[in-house]
């Protein structure tokens, strides 16, 4: 198997721009992304960021300026013909008189072959609701329909467009747990979410997309150190006390320092040293090491100006 055949999708120079009164708009910059199968990604970034038309420049519902796609080794649209590839978008695609289930045998019909429907009707939590009229689902249980109609195929690559829109809580919990099973067995997972906590609690890799261009690429952990090191809290003897925050605050590597009672909390670029010096030449204890919040790191990665951006 080449490094090519490994690859759910690579995207290589890629950019994509569009006319305006003003002159044209880059939405997408040159972006270089390789993305290996049986991955779960989040494709995350500001309004205007360029992730939707990432997204559609995959699914071949446009095409690049310059640069290429590649999707499971083929062209996005000959990859989507052969069912290898579905979607769950944000809107439309549904026949409000319908009722789900006849929805769902509908777009099964399409298909030469398909997974059993009453399958795909049980894994995306449909069958409470199966008679239940499209026009009466929630939002929620429409876009879990889509997620149904998404699994037909049986595809290798999903993706997902800001999925859980619209879902309360209980729902959005119930979506994801549903697609756990499906990464667990096997696919390869690319979404797009405002929700933060999707992305740090289920996907494996983050991308993080400002003004159309990558500004970070890595493990959730590794994204937050980066933006904002990380926080070494620890308890030191009160009588030393005084001594470490002074000598704490002239270390190049320390951000910032801040003792409530005895107990110093220290940002710094380098954990493993603070830890080291607090344990070593104070007497530390009870001490833990933990990065920022992904929120945290989402803003200061994307504070670039992203005004004129197309989403």
């Amino acid at each position: 198997m080449t490094p090519t055949d490994s690859a759910a999708v690579e995207l290589t120079g890629l950019s994509k721009s569009f006319p305006s009164r003003a002159g044209a708009v880059r939405a997408v910059k040159g972006i270089d992304l390789t993305i290996r199968r049986g991955e779960i990604v989040a494709f995350l970034g500001p309004n205007g960021a360029g992730k939707t038309t990432t997204l559609d420049l995959v699914l071949g519902l446009t095409s690049p300026t310059s640069g290429d796609v590649r999707v499971l080794g083929r062209s996005p649209r000959e990859a989507v013909r052969a069912g290898q590839v579905s979607a769950v978008l944000q809107t439309g695609g549904l026949l409000r008189d319908l009722s789900v289930r006849e929805t769902v045998q509908m777009i099964a019909s399409t298909y030469a072959v398909h997974a059993p429907v009453d399958d795909v009707v049980r894994r995306a939590g449909l069958t409470p609701i199966e008679k239940r009229r499209v026009s009466k689902c929630s939002g929620g249980e429409q876009q879990r329909l889509r997620f149904a109609l998404a699994l037909l195929p049986d595809p290798d690559l999903l993706i997902l467009d800001e999925p859980t829109a619209g879902m309360d809580v209980q729902s959005r919990r119930a979506f994801w747990d549903a697609m756990k099973v499906e990464a667990d067995a096997g696919r390869t997972v690319l979404f797009a979410t405002h929700y933060l906590e999707e992305a740090d609690a289920f996907a494996g890799r983050i991308v993080l997309v400002a003004d159309g261009e990558i500004v970070a690429d890595g493990p959730t952990d590794e994204i937050r150190a980066r933006a904002l090191g990380r926080r070494v809290s620890a308890r030191v003897p009160s009588e030393r006390l005084p001594d470490a925050v002074a000598h704490l605050r002239v270390m190049a590597i320390v951000h910032d320092v801040a003792v409530e009672q005895n107990r110093l909390t220290v940002e710094s670029s380098d954990s493993d040293a603070v830890a080291r010096e607090l344990l070593t030449s104070w007497g530390a204890h009870d001490l833990e090491i933990t990065s920022g919040s992904l929120e945290s790191a989402f803003i200061a990665l994307t504070r670039s100006d992203t005004e004129g951006a197309v989403a």
